[in-house]
């Protein structure tokens, strides 16, 4: 057995924790947000996350599609805790302070959902975007950031 199974072990559930937590808060946030602001029910927006892949055809899935859109969701939040944690393992300096340098990476991650990912997607844009949703989208993006720094700054085995 190698003597780098424990760290990669530690590395991987750090990983797979991040993108829990970071997934959990973010579905958390929007399904209240938007039962708050919308009256949309929580299967609707998973549903709506599972039409950046599958198109309207989300929407006349139930369960199933608002199971592949969790999928999805948590498949993202993992993805933004791992790239966190990769390119750190090169620049280790961005472990040093997760608040200093996650602030700015939630900043990128905004950044590439908002004018990469959702835009190259299957979903329907809103047609009028409200003010308030935009700007909490933002924060919270912000806070994803330093969660992914933190997470990576265990998986490298420097916080306990």
């Amino acid at each position: 057995m190698s003597t780098s199974y424990p760290t990669h072990h530690r590395a991987a559930t750090q990983v797979l924790a991040g993108g829990l937590v970071l997934g959990s808060l973010d579905l958390v946030y929007a399904c209240s947000f938007w039962a708050w602001l919308r009256h949309v029910p929580p299967q609707r927006l998973l549903q709506f996350i599972a039409s950046g892949a599958l198109g309207d055809a989300a929407f006349q899935g139930g369960t199933a599609t608002a199971l592949a859109g969790t999928a999805f969701h948590y498949l993202i939040a993992t993805t933004m805790v791992l790239a966190y944690y990769l390119i750190s393992g090169r620049h280790r300096w961005l472990l040093q302070h997760p608040v200093r340098y996650g602030l700015p990476y939630g900043l990128l991650l905004w950044a590439v959902m908002t004018h990469v990912v959702v835009p190259l997607s299957l979903a329907e844009p809103s047609t009028k975007p409200v003010m308030l949703a935009v700007v909490t989208n933002f924060l919270m993006h912000l806070l994803f950031g330093v969660i992914c720094a933190w997470f990576a700054r265990r998986a490298h085995g420097l916080a306990r």
